[in-house]
């Protein structure tokens, strides 16, 4: 006798539902900042090219997008805060939905990860405290020293939370996205919050976790009520270091903050944590959280840190996971979910190609059909 769809051992290609969308597979492209935006941060037909490509995907999950002008911290990011921006976004939308495919926006604010380049009328960027990462950013003028971030004032932070719901309507309720994803991994701003190591607050969104995780929980109330939970998803790096980013207790905090998740009926919770030997792999000391999240997280869970085809299909199996998201892959090769399924080669991507530019190194990898041909 044939197993019923609902005791099968899941893979990639197994279908999902992730809260109001129907997934016909499980392999997610995950986000990936390619600096291609046009005039005004807005997204152009050759965006709206890049994503159709890769409309196989079971979701994509788009570029970080600005929610607001002092969300920027790269050059030529797209943002979702302006009637231009909005409409290049419907064009992408529409491209995607015509080839088939689902996508959602990937809503961020760079907090201390931005320079007063980016900020209006040359402002420092914002933070939960005044603590500069260590390191650089690149500036389109080159490579420049992190600054020291003023402090937001409690009275600010209510604005920047209405900022994401807003962002958030005009996502699915104007362009026609399926949804948002929250930005709160890699050491940005809603992670500095969250991490003990960039907040040092003394308010009530520092302090113990259930303080610093307040401006999150804000965030995901604000949203879920703008557009619905089940359109909304949140990714997390609860060990990433990215960013200059650390936490005293990582383990401890994030199970906190997954149990609290649970009330929202989230789509989905997306977890950086890479495999053992991976650049996303937690450093040496720091515990291995995806378990621990996944034992006392009620929804569906995403998994990303350097996955193949055969490493993701055993995570799945293992019940470890419901999807796997997929960066670099699918970057360079919008025809990722079809490679997999024919156990096909893959393209290397060109590192060189990965920021800025135009078509080359965006939307001319060839598919499969055109190898052949």
């Amino acid at each position: 006798m044939s197993q019923s769809p609902q005791t099968q051992t899941p893979d990639l290609f197994t279908p999902l539902q992730l809260g109001a969308i129907q997934l016909p597979n499980r392999i997610i492209m995950a986000p990936l900042t390619r600096s291609r935006a046009g005039e005004g941060n807005a997204p152009t037909p050759l965006n709206a090219e890049y994503y159709a490509q890769r409309a196989s995907a079971g979701l994509i999950i788009t570029e970080a997008t600005q929610v607001c002008d002092t969300a920027q911290g790269y050059p030529n990011t797209p943002g979702i805060h302006t009637d231009a921006q909005t409409v290049g976004w419907r064009a992408v939308a529409e491209a995607v939905h015509a080839a088939g495919g689902r996508i959602v926006t990937q809503l961020w604010h760079t907090g201390r990860i931005s320079h007063p380049l980016f900020q209006p009328n040359g402002a420092l960027p914002m933070a939960p405290s005044a603590i500069a990462a260590q390191g650089q950013l690149y500036t389109g003028q080159g490579m420049e020293p992190f600054p020291t971030p003023r402090a937001l004032e409690t009275a600010e932070i209510p604005a920047l939370v209405r900022h994401f719901a807003d962002a958030a309507k005009r996502a699915v309720f104007d362009a026609g996205l399926d949804g948002v994803e929250i930005h709160g991994a890699n050491g940005y701003l809603i992670d500095q919050f969250l991490r003990d190591g960039a907040n040092h607050r003394t308010d009530q969104y520092g302090g113990n976790v259930e303080n610093r995780a307040r401006f999150l929980l804000e965030i995901l109330e604000a949203t879920t009520h703008a557009i619905g939970a089940d359109r909304v998803g949140l990714r997390l790096s609860p060990t990433g270091g990215f960013n200059d980013m650390s936490d005293s207790d990582p383990l401890g905090h994030f199970t906190t903050i997954a149990k609290t998740l649970n009330s929202f009926n989230l789509a989905y919770l997306h977890v950086i944590e890479g495999l053992p030997g991976n650049a996303m792999a937690p450093a040496p000391g720091l515990p291995h959280v995806a378990a621990a999240l996944r034992a006392v997280y009620k929804g569906a869970i995403i998994l990303n840190g350097g996955y193949s085809h055969a490493t993701a299909d055993a995570a799945l199996a293992k019940g470890e996971a419901d999807a796997i998201s997929f960066g670099e892959q699918f970057l360079a090769n919008p025809d990722l979910p079809t490679r997999f399924a024919r156990k096909a080669a893959l393209n290397e991507p060109d590192r060189a190609s990965y920021y800025g530019g135009g078509a080359k190194g965006y939307t001319d990898y060839p598919a499969l059909e055109s190898v052949a041909a």
